[in-house]
């Protein structure tokens, strides 16, 4: 495997901090889409993100500067880790009739372990591989009541699924990438990249749709998604990725779609059945096959 295999206890704080956020930001991008043309919102909330880690680059006089001859790589990572997934996620988000099938998103440890197999060579340890296994139990659960909603709109959760691939493939090149670029750096030009390709496609698409109004909860989820979702968890994520390997980092955050849930129950009202409360059962185990420390094995005398 590419790295460790758990979470160092210091690195427990990143793994918090992600999972918070991202997880409430799935109820804060229902509210935006609902209030902006999808790849409107998308533009702004990056846009809002670039200048956030414009700001903490500032604020620690970090070089933006990218060799010449590490841009290729850049350029692959940002395609896999973030335009992919910023286009067609947010499409599938409005497409599928249910926040919650956003949950498909969460398919990516999957994805992350199936691809380190086929395509790098990857062996999980046993350990990951239940861990992988519970977090396909888990969403399969999550998603056991939206079963009709995905036939009703199964191009959305195409979408979803085709950006949660990448998403684990650019998990794969972030761990893997043979500049020395930082995870700060690397941040700022996947945004500004994913930014200028959002920013078109929403001119070419969405001109004249939009009036500049919106209402004080449309705003919030705008801010809450460029300044915090992108601005800050998507930092961290960087840097969580560039630690361990693609699988165990993409594990450790499946909190997100069970945060997801229960925020969509307190916050919208939605009703939680009996598979929803199991599959955060499946996820607790998926997250601790990469959290707990391993048993150490006895010495012999």
């Amino acid at each position: 495997m590419s790295g460790p295999q758990r979470i160092p206890a210091r690195d427990l704080w990143l793994v918090a901090v992600i999972s918070l956020t991202w997880g409430f930001n799935w109820t804060a991008m229902k509210t935006g889409v609902s209030e902006f043309p999808s790849m409107t919102f998308r533009a702004l909330t990056l846009l809002l993100g670039v200048m956030m880690i414009g700001l903490f680059a500032r604020i620690q006089a970090a070089e933006l500067r990218v060799a010449r001859e590490h841009w290729r790589e850049l350029l692959v990572i940002t395609l896999a880790n973030m335009t992919v997934w910023s286009v067609l996620a947010i499409y599938g988000v409005a497409l599928l009739s249910s926040g919650r099938a956003a949950i498909l998103g969460y398919t990516m440890p999957i994805f992350t372990a199936v691809i380190g197999i086929l395509v790098f060579r990857e062996r999980p340890s046993g350990r990951l591989a239940i861990g992988v296994v519970a977090a396909a139990l888990g969403v399969v659960l999550l998603m056991w009541n939206e079963l009709s909603t995905l036939r009703g709109s199964p191009f959305g959760a195409i979408l979803i699924l085709i950006s949660a691939a990448a998403w684990g493939y650019g998990t794969h090149l972030m761990r893997r990438r043979q500049q020395p670029t930082s995870a700060l750096v690397v941040s700022f030009w996947s945004m500004l990249i994913s930014f200028a390709i959002c920013a078109s496609i929403a001119l070419i698409t969405e001109w004249g749709q939009w009036d500049g109004r919106a209402s004080p909860g449309g705003w919030f989820s705008l801010l809450y998604n460029g300044l915090l979702a992108y601005g800050i968890a998507q930092w961290l994520w960087f840097r969580l990725v560039s630690t361990v390997s693609p699988v165990a980092s993409s594990l450790s955050v499946m909190t997100i779609p069970a945060i997801g849930l229960l925020s969509g129950i307190f916050v919208l009202g939605e009703q939680a059945a009996w598979q929803d409360w199991l599959a955060l059962v499946f996820i607790v185990i998926a997250i601790a096959t990469v959290v707990l420390p391993q048993r150490r094995s006895a010495v012999a005398p």
